[in-house]
């Protein structure tokens, strides 16, 4: 009886299905007269393509010319500095700490400890090693004399080329827990 009811079953759904497919393609004359009306249109035009612009190469100067890779600076201006001046300069004579071959964004201050009235501060560098920094020492790429080492806080003051020949004094800073 079960296997009698599965297969009038199953016939009745073949006969269902055969019947939906057989009205799905009955009424297709409309849609097919709209696609033939589609198809007969003229295509849009196609833009032209634009012209293409010619390019003027810059003929440099050379000598003649003001140097593209320094600040113009007025004769008499405030703010020509002369390479011969007097203003703070850098000792290129000195030997580099191990600390200056870091930006100071890339090192972190994870402590400070006073031994024999001398405080010190501890810095982490890039590859986790912590080096004791007392005031006097050097750090970062810019010249960065360590000017006093506080609880929270390394003072640093850096040279900074002004692109003019002399240097400028920045004062920067690590704080306690930074990084």
């Amino acid at each position: 009886m079960k296997s009698l009811c599965k297969n009038t079953l199953r016939i009745v759904s073949v006969v269902i299905m055969l019947v939906s497919v057989s009205a799905c393609t009955e009424n297709m004359d409309d849609l097919d007269k709209y696609v033939a009306a589609i198809k007969s249109r003229p295509a849009d035009p196609i833009p032209p393509i634009p012209p293409v612009k010619t390019y003027t190469p810059y003929e440099y100067e050379g000598l003649t010319g003001r140097d593209p890779f320094r600040q113009s600076l007025q004769e008499g201006s405030d703010d020509v500095r002369s390479s011969t001046g007097t203003g703070p300069r850098p000792d290129f004579d000195r030997a580099k700490e191990y600390l200056e071959r870091y930006e100071l964004d890339t090192l972190s201050m994870v402590g400070t400890f006073s031994k024999e009235g001398s405080d010190w501060a501890l810095i982490r560098d890039p590859e986790g090693i912590i080096h004791r920094v007392p005031a006097g020492d050097y750090i970062g790429k810019n010249h960065g004399n360590v000017v006093s080492v506080e609880a929270s806080q390394l003072n640093i003051s850096e040279l900074i080329s002004d692109g003019a020949g002399g240097w400028l004094v920045r004062e920067a800073s690590i704080a306690l827990g930074e990084g």
